[in-house]
Formats: structure tokens, C-alpha cells, sequence
């Protein structure tokens, strides 16, 4: 058994990486119009496919990087995650063209995917019982790191340090952090994996568990993408503010659930009670049509739809699979990033169809998506307790 400092050794520079993974996928829209000048595009629409590119190598790479992490290893998948997210960063600071930065963005992606593989599972074998609650930290660093961003980007900013110099900063930090994770101690899989009885196909509970990864990154993808819209529809001034306030609702989701809501009730319940909370935020700001509605929603829904459900969906499903923990992280994941594209291209076609009054029929949409995490949820809850 790993002694305590020996799992922090290892867990805190796998965290890092998803603190440096949370300004990765947050950078891009900070630079739009210097990268769209250094790529010589167009307009800014160049910059916003690069920024769609990085989804699309995140499903490239998922059904790779799950079998990697259970045949090679961990290591083998954190490490191949590092050295990408590099690349990407590298790619992105140097490339002198919109396909360039493309190609790059995928590579990011990909990374994203590698380290899913590797962080979730190591966090769950080294954790054990506790699992659930630590891999909500992976979360809690992603959320950290794009609270630091904008600050990050305005100490360059009043220093002269131009794009590049940031992202080759970022390249070389996530490098140093790799060597960390090269030294650190991993559990032996085979030792912490015991096999879980049952077929090695589709397992009774898993199904509603995998649906639940899609509706449970719809809510808050719907919610980020579309909020502002709906502020400025209720006379906001400033509808940026619904953002720092979801920020804000995500981290005491956060420590919150793993600090006081899980000593007092289950993981199947929390998966039940979190989307109820967002369902009745949405409809709170359905009905209450106040410049002050999308703010206090947007607490609730960063609490309740992105204050680590997704992460105890997949502490759910490894649960299911302990002997298959990259793959059926990689399933889960794959479900969560086709979210990505399904809700954002349902968004599109109801702007388009419903036009001033569209932020509205969004969040009705989200209602609906939201409630079949409810019963999703349900589902699972019952099947936990039959």
C-alpha cells in the first residue's frame, strides 16, 4: 500500500495537469483577434473552428486512449497526454496559419483524451473508497485554472509578453510537470483492479450511466454557450457577470459535495438531487424574466450541473468496470464530447428557427435535456438499490 505521501506525489502533479488542461481549453477565445491576425484569416470565424477543432480530437483519440491506459498503463497514458498537450501549445504559439493551428488543436485534444484515461482511473485506484470525492478535484483544477486565466493573460498583457510567449510558456510548464509525473509512484494495476463479476460486455446499470455522461454535459455546455443571450434578452448590462457567477456556483459545488454533502448522503442520491437543482434553476429563469434571473440561475446551474456530476458519473461507471477502467472512462467521455457538438447544432437550428425570443426556447431545451438526467439519474439510483 502507498504510504500518504506517496499518493499526494503522484495525485498532485496528475491535478496539475488538468489545472494547466483548464487554461488550454479556455486560452484560445482570450486571443481571437491577435491569433486571427497572425494567421492572416479573415475574420474571427477561422479562430472559432481551431477552438471546435480541439473537440474533434478528443473523440479521435478517446477510443485509443482507454485501451492504452489499460494495456500500457496509467503512466503510459499521462505521459502520452503531456507530451501532446506540449505539442499543442507549442503548435499554437509558433504556427502561422489557421490549418496549421488546426492541426494543432487537435493534438490538444487528443491530450485532453489521454489524460482523461490517466487521471480518472489513478485517482480512483489511489484513493479507493475516498475515489469519487478526489477525482471531483480534477474539476475543481480545471475550474481553478480558468478562474487564474484572465489574470494570467493580464499580468503578460501589462508586461508586453505577446501571445506566443504565453503559449510557450504554458508548453514548457506542462513539461516540467510531466517529468513529475514520469518519477511518481503509480499503483499496480493489477494489484488494485479486482475483476468484477458478470459479463465483459454491457453490465447491468451501465447504459443509463453512459446516457447520463451526454446529458450531463449538455446542461452545462447549453448553459455556457447561450447565457449571455439570454441576459442581454432580460436587460442585463453587463451579461458577462452570469459567467464569473457559474464560476463561482462550480467551486462550492465542488468542495462543498466533496467535503459535506457525500458524508451525508450517497453518490446516487447527489446524481439525482444536482440536475433537480439545475431543472428548477432553468425553469426559474424561464419564468422569471428579470435581469437578476440569469444571474442567480447561473449560480445554481454552475453548482448543480457543473460541480462534478460528470466526474461521479465516471467514478459510477468504473465502478462497474474495475478491470477496465481507461476503456470505460474513454465510453463515458466519448458520450460527454458528442454532447459538445449534438446540443451546440440544436442551439443553431432553434436561433435560427425562434430569433429574439430564441435564448428562451434554449433554456427550454435544457429543461428538457436536464429532466432526462433526473430520470437518468433515477435509474441508475434505483438499480444502485435494488
Amino acid at each position: 500500500m502507498q504510504s500518504n505521501r506517496s499518493v499526494f506525489r503522484t495525485a498532485l502533479p496528475l491535478y496539475f495537469t488538468y489545472f494547466i488542461h483548464g487554461i488550454g481549453v479556455s486560452i484560445l477565445s482570450q486571443y481571437k483577434s491577435a491569433l486571427q491576425s497572425a494567421w492572416g484569416a479573415a475574420d474571427i470565424s477561422a479562430v472559432i473552428q481551431v477552438i471546435a477543432a480541439l473537440g474533434l480530437g478528443r473523440l479521435v483519440a478517446l477510443p485509443v486512449s482507454g485501451y492504452v491506459s489499460d494495456k500500457w498503463g496509467r503512466k503510459a497514458s499521462g505521459l502520452s497526454g503531456v507530451v501532446l498537450y506540449a505539442l499543442y501549445f507549442l503548435g499554437i504559439a509558433f504556427c502561422a496559419s489557421a490549418s496549421a493551428a488546426y492541426a494543432a488543436a487537435i493534438i490538444g485534444g487528443m491530450a485532453n483524451s489521454f489524460l482523461d484515461t490517466c487521471v480518472t482511473p489513478t485517482i480512483l485506484e489511489l484513493f479507493k473508497e475516498k475515489g469519487p470525492k478526489a477525482n471531483m478535484f480534477t474539476k475543481f483544477a480545471m475550474s481553478l485554472g480558468q478562474f487564474v486565466l484572465p489574470f494570467a493573460i493580464g499580468f503578460a498583457a501589462a508586461r508586453s509578453f505577446s501571445y506566443s510567449a504565453v503559449f510557450a510558456f504554458l508548453g514548457a510548464l506542462i513539461a516540467a510537470d510531466g517529468l513529475l509525473i514520469l518519477t511518481a509512484p503509480f499503483p499496480d494495476m493489477e494489484k488494485t483492479q479486482k475483476k468484477t463479476k458478470g459479463s465483459a460486455g454491457i453490465r447491468r446499470g451501465i447504459v443509463p450511466v453512459v446516457l447520463m455522461g451526454f446529458t450531463a454535459t449538455a446542461t452545462f455546455t447549453l448553459w455556457l454557450n447561450c447565457n449571455q443571450e439570454l441576459g442581454s434578452l432580460y436587460g442585463m448590462a453587463d451579461p458577462s457577470m452570469i459567467q464569473s457567477v457559474y464560476a463561482a456556483g462550480t467551486i462550492v459545488a465542488i468542495l462543498a459535495t466533496a467535503f459535506v454533502v457525500l458524508k451525508k448522503i450517497e453518490t446516487e442520491d447527489v446524481l439525482v438531487l444536482y440536475p433537480a437543482i439545475c431543472l428548477a434553476a432553468l425553469a426559474f429563469t424561464y419564468v422569471v424574466k428579470s435581469p437578476v434571473s440569469p444571474l442567480i440561475g447561473g449560480f445554481f446551474i454552475g453548482y448543480g450541473g457543473a460541480g462534478g456530476v460528470l466526474q461521479l458519473v465516471v467514478a459510477e461507471a468504473n465502478g462497474l468496470y474495475e478491470e477496465h477502467k481507461g476503456k470505460i472512462t474513454s465510453v463515458v467521455m466519448m458520450a460527454s464530447s458528442l454532447a459538445n457538438y449534438v446540443v451546440l447544432a440544436a442551439a443553431g437550428a432553434v436561433t435560427a428557427t425562434y430569433g429574439v425570443d430564441a435564448p428562451r426556447k434554449v433554456v427550454l431545451l435544457n429543461m428538457a435535456i436536464t429532466a432526462a438526467s433526473v430520470a437518468l439519474a433515477l435509474w441508475i439510483r434505483r438499480g444502485k438499490k435494488a
